[in-house]
């Protein structure tokens, strides 16, 4: 069963994080998912630079996120003076409780802008959740398991999509979501991502008994 998905609102659009980003492009199928998936994408300035630095350091698994801009698929978004406030109560006070300029800038972007934040790292989700509780968050899984991705991919399509992001850019899968991962790429494929917990690899993982 597909755990229920937090993209429901088509209006809403969605602000990915830098993590998402590369999931998103590792899967192979960036253009086609941006195609499907209902919500508008955009991403912050802060995360557009930390591209652009990755590149520069010899990172290339974001290249795409260039084409998608370039053909209106994702546009990126400016911090307001409100969000700039959010982002540097962020950036600043004990490491325990703060976050990289990325994912600070999505959260302080998507508070402003009214949108859903799509993030991965545990961390962020946390500090989200306990400071801003009205804010949507939403995972690189939740896109992958978007009802409209899979009917446009089809299993066989998204399947190999997941496995991509799992062993390419080391997709990290919420609990709640390991099953579907694992009955979707199959228990021979779960076996080779290291990106899953060890548990979940092991033969006979989530069978009965």
């Amino acid at each position: 069963m597909v755990p229920r998905n937090c993209l429901v609102d088509s209006s809403v659009p969605m602000l990915a994080d830098t993590s998402v980003v590369i999931n998103l492009d590792a899967t192979g199928y960036f253009d086609q998912i941006l195609d499907a998936v209902p919500n508008r994408l955009l991403i912050s300035e802060d995360v557009q630079n930390e591209v652009l630095r990755g590149e520069d350091s010899g990172a290339h698994e974001e290249n795409a996120i260039w084409a998608i801009i370039e053909r209106g698929q994702a546009k990126v978004a400016a911090l307001t003076l409100d969000g700039l406030e959010t982002f540097r109560s962020l950036t600043s006070g004990r490491a325990s409780e703060t976050l990289g300029d990325g994912e600070a800038a999505t959260i302080a972007c998507a508070l402003s802008l009214g949108a859903i934040a799509l993030i991965d790292e545990r961390k962020a989700l946390r500090i989200s959740a306990e400071r801003f509780p009205s804010l949507v968050t939403a995972t690189s899984l939740d896109v992958l398991a978007h009802p409209q991705i899979r009917s446009s991919l089809g299993l066989s399509r998204l399947s190999k999509a997941v496995f991509n992001a799992l062993t390419l850019a080391r997709m990290r899968v919420p609990p709640h979501y390991l099953p579907w991962v694992v009955g979707l790429i199959g228990a021979d494929a779960a076996s080779k991502c290291n990106s899953l917990p060890r548990s979940v690899r092991q033969p006979g993982w989530g069978s009965p008994g």
